[in-house]
């Protein structure tokens, strides 16, 4: 199965890195390579891509659909939240970072990784497989109480006890080891009427299982925190989120960097001397246009914020 996934926004993330032909850039969620490609092409033989992604298959596929480019290229296995990492394999400050939030249509479509609820495979939902929690331990291991807040709080679900507790009672026959079987039994745990509207049944605990699995919004709040200081003045972060958990990190972090001063409110004037070391571009989140989403239904919930360097 070839590593294939449609860039989204991307017309819009090209003019939010404002690339400069001899820069460096980082991708920190290459995915198939399809905004890296973008990027490439409006590099010199002087610029460089560091190319980053958790998943070993992803890196070797942009790999390979990257080779005809003229760039120097870096490719690194790690998270994007590993700013050690991209540091050292930059050497020196970029002109611009890319985080691409969305789950890959490869990894959504292969039977073997077990992320999706429309096809059963084995319980696995590891982006990265050298990681050693999956799936299956946490349907399998957690408790009640810690199945139930990670159903709420990840995937929003209103039914989040209701699922937990058909999980644990029928884990107790014999583990769940499939996600057939786990689809199966969250359609039993949500009553009939709510099941006839909104998205899938199984959509919001696959959700939150695959949050969990990959700590994805811890990643999330590091790297945020942390890659802005990678950028050399002028340079811009480009963030692509695909639901409200994700933007809210990335909107309250953006926030706190753009006003970083810790004086009480009462205070009347700061006297902590902490002031903003980026600039916002985008006022609000830039959106996907109706002709995007008509072509990649994908699409529809991406929300891009930008910030940059002073």
């Amino acid at each position: 199965m070839e590593f294939e996934h449609v860039p989204v926004l991307f017309n819009e993330v090209m003019d939010a890195l404002d690339i400069k032909p001899d820069g460096i850039y980082v991708d920190g969620t290459v995915g198939g390579g399809g905004h890296s490609e973008g990027i490439c092409r409006r590099l010199t033989e002087g610029g460089m891509l560091i190319a980053v992604d958790r998943d070993r298959e992803a890196l070797a596929a942009a790999e390979q659909r990257l080779a005809g480019y003229g760039c120097k290229k870096r490719f690194v296995h790690a998270n994007y939240s590993d700013a050690e990492a991209i540091a050292a394999a930059a050497g020196r400050k970029v002109q611009g970072i890319l985080l691409d939030l969305g789950v890959s249509s490869y990894q959504l479509d292969n039977p073997e990784r077990g992320f999706s609820y429309m096809q059963d495979a084995p319980l696995d939902m590891r982006m990265d497989d050298t990681d050693r929690l999956t799936a299956y331990d946490i349907v399998n291991g957690y408790s009640r109480d810690e199945l139930t807040r990670i159903i709420r709080d990840y995937g929003e679900e209103r039914w989040a006890s209701r699922i937990a507790e058909f999980i644990v009672r029928e884990r107790a026959e014999s583990p769940i080891e499939s996600t057939g079987r786990l689809t199966e039994v969250i359609k039993a745990a949500i009553p009939a009427k709510a099941r006839r509207t909104g998205p899938h049944p199984a959509k919001r605990t696959f959700q939150a299982i695959r949050i969990e699995v990959n700590d994805e919004l811890g990643h999330l709040r590091d790297a945020v925190e942390k890659l802005p200081d990678l950028l050399e003045s002028g340079g811009r972060i480009a963030v692509i989120t695909f639901h409200s958990l994700e933007d809210r990190i990335v909107k309250t972090e953006f926030e706190r960097r753009l006003d970083p001063c810790t004086c009480p409110k009462e205070l009347p004037v700061c006297v902590c001397g902490k002031v903003a070391d980026v600039k916002r571009v985008t006022k609000k989140p830039v959106v996907p246009s109706e002709e995007e989403t008509e072509t990649n239904p994908r699409a529809r919930s991406a929300k891009l914020r930008v910030l940059e360097k002073l």
